[in-house]
């Protein structure tokens, strides 16, 4: 679609020009492009990576959806602990009361079925019981393995319904007139005398080309998992590893940014403790089992067991190795540094378990959307992985030896430990009861662990209509933002939460975008 026009003020040509140009082709960018197009709007979706599904494709697939909005936002505004609007959470809460039927019509694109599993908030706050998942059971003679062999997900790839879900996605845009540019990343956007976002310079195969967006520009391009300079600036841990994906390197932010966004949520991001993998070359950390989640005050889960502890360099235990939510919070005690040292103790920690725990089950889950790896689930590659990382000592003594702890220290922690499952409570950092296994028979397996980030929540700030808002509070005109780019989550994350956000803030700004009047 080459146009004559010129960038205003600039006295340059357009390469291209649509109505919307969407950036990121994930859950939300897709959801913006199919509700843009659906309001009578040209629409452009970029996507920087060779393939689609940033970092959505590797989830679990399970959209948060919501039986009351009143219940919902209650709940909400304590996991923001007021670090974003209540109208802007109303609009989510909202949205997820609207999920399901939505949901039901994306479906029909690829004749998918639908369904429905209950599931609480992870946190004992009002409204908690309000909440469900939505997923995709089923795609038609569709093989995962086959469409997505770049993608390992945290499950097993046949039984992980993000995948299906992205095949849903992808079967809505074809059925739409939708450009879709791959191996294209968004650069830079371009604003008229007014301050409003008139295009983007993208870098496209053929070359930079200056795309002229008429109604607005819709940042989905995900957070800043793999940008490790963004990660040193923000958060207090580190080194942190990241999981699943290397094309959330914080570009929107950047852009966004650069026409004078504000930012918020910087330091949170939904993580977990995991290992590093045994391959130098290997590009992500590697997530403990993903257990169950438990609720607080609750009756824990009696049928999942834990077989280790995690214990600091000093061969101490600093904290509930299950934490209600595992794979959200459990890095945070990790984070200590001390200033006598000038190191951080607890980075890595190590896990210890004894050799009737090392066959409980398998530790890892490896997790990536990258065409450059493969991985082929079963319990032999994964048992295979495990041994070139998980390490074996016939003594705690040796244990303490090879991880640079004083023996008398690790000992003491683990016959402490092996106390309190005697009596069957944790009565030092509270580990649910069932979980507690104990640390007796050789040999014994250890292994270093670190801070390992799913994902982050930082990013712009945005208004309930999905609109950047900048450093004085105003919206930047014709600029959009939805997903995991400036999540609304800024203290505890709501599982299924971010796909949540994709969806509701994809179409938001999707409808907002395409329904404003062409500039030009």
């Amino acid at each position: 679609m080459t146009d004559t026009g010129t960038y205003d003020g600039a006295g340059e040509r357009w390469d291209d020009s649509f109505d919307v140009a969407v950036v990121g082709y994930g859950y939300a960018g897709a959801i913006a492009a199919i509700e843009a197009s659906d309001a009578g709007s040209s629409v452009l979706l970029l996507e920087k990576m060779p393939d689609p599904g940033g970092i959505s494709i590797c989830s679990g697939g399970n959209v948060r959806t919501a039986d009351d909005a009143d219940e919902a936002l209650a709940y909400l505004k304590e996991t923001a602990a007021g670090t974003t609007p209540d109208d802007v959470l109303a609009v989510l809460a909202q949205g997820m009361t609207e999920v399901p039927a939505y949901f039901e019509r994306l479906a029909k694109a690829s004749g998918a079925g639908v369904a429905r599993r209950e599931a609480p908030g992870n946190y004992p706050f009002p409204g908690i019981d309000t909440f469900a998942y939505y997923y995709i059971d089923s795609v038609p003679e569709f093989d995962p393995a086959a469409r997505y062999p770049h993608v390992n997900s945290y499950l097993p790839i046949h039984r992980a319904a993000g995948v299906r879900l992205f095949k849903v996605m992808e079967d809505n845009i074809e059925q739409r007139d939708i450009a879709v540019w791959l191996e294209s990343p968004a650069r830079r956007l371009l604003t008229g005398k007014d301050g409003s976002v008139r295009g983007v310079i993208v870098d496209t195969p053929s070359g930079t080309r200056r795309i002229r967006a008429r109604q607005g520009v819709v940042l989905a391009s995900g957070g800043f998992e793999a940008n490790q300079e963004m990660q040193r600036q923000w958060w207090q841990e580190k080194p942190v590893l990241t999981a699943a994906f290397l094309g959330s390197t914080g570009d929107g932010i950047r852009m966004a940014q650069a026409v004078g966004a504000d930012l918020w949520h910087m330091w949170l991001f939904h993580g977990t403790y995991g290992f590093r993998h045994p391959d130098p070359d290997y590009p992500y950390g590697i997530r403990m089992k993903r257990l169950p989640d438990w609720v607080p005050g609750r009756p824990p889960r009696a049928d999942v067991k834990m077989p280790w502890i995690v214990v600091d360099q000093n061969g101490r235990r600093y904290m509930n190795e299950y934490p209600p939510y595992l794979q959200d919070t459990s890095h945070r005690n990790m984070a200590t540094y001390d200033p006598q040292t000038q190191r951080y103790p607890r980075i890595p920690s190590w896990i210890v378990l004894d050799d009737e725990g090392r066959g409980t089950y398998p530790l890892c889950s490896p997790t990536f959307n990258d065409r450059g790896l493969s991985f082929e689930y079963t319990p032999e590659n994964l048992r295979a992985l495990e041994d070139r990382i998980v390490r074996q000592a016939g003594t705690i003594e040796e244990v303490a030896r090879e991880i640079g702890a004083d023996s008398t220290v690790l000992e003491s922690t683990v016959s402490r430990w092996n106390a309190l499952v005697e009596d069957g409570q944790d009565a030092d950092h509270g580990r649910p009861p069932p979980s507690m296994l104990p640390i007796r028979t050789p040999p014994f397996h250890f292994a270093p662990v670190w801070p390992i980030c799913s994902n982050t929540h930082g990013g712009p700030v945005h208004d309930a209509k999905q609109r950047v808002i900048d450093a004085y509070g105003e919206p930047i005109p014709r600029l959009y933002a939805a997903g995991e780019l400036g999540g609304v989550f800024g203290h505890l994350y709501l599982a299924g939460g971010n796909m949540a956000e994709c969806f509701i803030g994809g179409w938001i700004s999707g409808r907002e975008a395409g329904s404003l009047e062409r500039w030009e």
